[in-house]
């Protein structure tokens, strides 16, 4: 981020990632919950500078793959079974809670659903913001006032310095948005996780806080997981992209690749719901059938019960995840 500010770090996150190394590999990452497998197998990679985006419906496992990432799912009644999450090389899952409090908010930073749940009701903005900077730089009051006015400054909120003294509700949608913006990027985190970040903003504001997020991501090199549903946003901003469906990585390839050659059937299912891949005023087709609940999972490929093009090898038996820059686990692809 473009700024004088320079606090130093209390405590070193861990190194970066080695030449050519992915700054956050995911490696066969194991997730159940009530002893029922949640996520199954998941391996993704992004590197500095990139921004990855993770799609797929409500309950296909996107939210708790990236709270994984922070060591912020509930445990119990969640438990990883197995894999590793490695940040620049370092597996997350071997670290103490004392060493993950200097990985939160200091190398990643996450912005969550909603504001208003995030942010605390009776601390100023102000309040909030220094809090972030003080626990991981060793800065004095004056100075994390001062970045939490460069922060507010750079997201945009009017008046930053009277912003400091207001509190959450009494800004907008929007405005919360930029202010847990500004949170998640105050120590200036080498990965930024946004989960739903527009989510119940206008149009509008939608495009402001995603070409920020965008905008500093360029600046700054950080590494962006962006979880979305929507697809527009997705071809739009990010370099990669990978689908999941039923606790598995179905499908990842570059963007433009993965929007013009969709591969597995629940991607093709789901780029024909865009808007604008249909005809104005029609009715956009529906993937009939929901996502089935962790225990409830059919055998074979998860999707096999909801998918026009299933074949017998797609009842019993799970397809592999296969391919190079463009992967696919599909027995039947498009």
């Amino acid at each position: 981020m473009q700024t004088t500010w320079t606090g130093p770090a209390r405590s070193a996150p861990g190194p970066g990632p080695a030449p050519g190394k992915p700054l956050l590999a995911i490696e066969g990452l194991h997730i159940a919950v009530g002893g029922k497998p949640l996520i199954e197998g998941v391996s993704l990679t992004i590197a500095a500078g990139e921004m990855l985006g993770l799609v797929g419906e409500s309950g296909c496992g996107k939210s708790v793959t990236a709270l994984s990432i922070m060591r912020l799912i509930p445990e119990p009644p969640m438990r990883v079974t197995g894999g590793a999450i490695r940040l620049g090389g370092e597996d997350l899952l071997a670290f103490s809670e004392r060493q993950l409090e200097d990985v939160r908010g200091n190398a990643i930073g996450m912005i969550f659903q909603e504001p208003m749940t995030s942010l605390n009701p009776v601390f100023s903005i102000g309040d909030q913001i220094e809090e972030a900077v003080l626990l991981h730089r060793s800065v004095g009051r004056a100075a994390a006032r001062q970045r939490a006015v460069e922060l507010l400054t750079r997201v945009g909120i009017p008046a930053p310095e009277a912003a400091l003294s207001r509190y959450p509700h009494e800004l907008s949608g929007g405005q919360r948005q930029r202010v847990m913006i500004a949170i998640a990027l105050a120590c200036e985190p080498r990965l930024l996780i946004a989960d739903e970040p527009t989510t119940a903003l206008d149009v509008t504001v939608q495009a402001q806080i995603l070409d920020l997020i965008d905008d500093l991501r360029r600046e700054t090199g950080m590494a962006v997981l962006l979880i979305t549903h929507d697809l527009g946003v997705v071809s739009q901003y990010c370099d990669r992209v990978a689908v999941m469906y039923g606790g598995r990585v179905v499908e990842e390839a570059p963007a433009a690749e993965l929007f013009a050659h969709p591969r597995h059937r629940y991607t093709e299912a789901l780029l024909r719901t865009i808007p604008a891949a249909n005809p104005p005023g029609t009715v956009l087709p529906a993937i009939g059938g929901t996502v089935p609940p962790p225990g409830q999972r059919p055998p074979g490929c998860a999707y096999h019960p909801r998918c026009h093009a299933m074949i017998d090898v797609c009842q019993d038996q799970v397809p592999l995840l296969e391919g190079d820059a463009h992967r696919a686990a599909c027995w039947n692809p498009a």
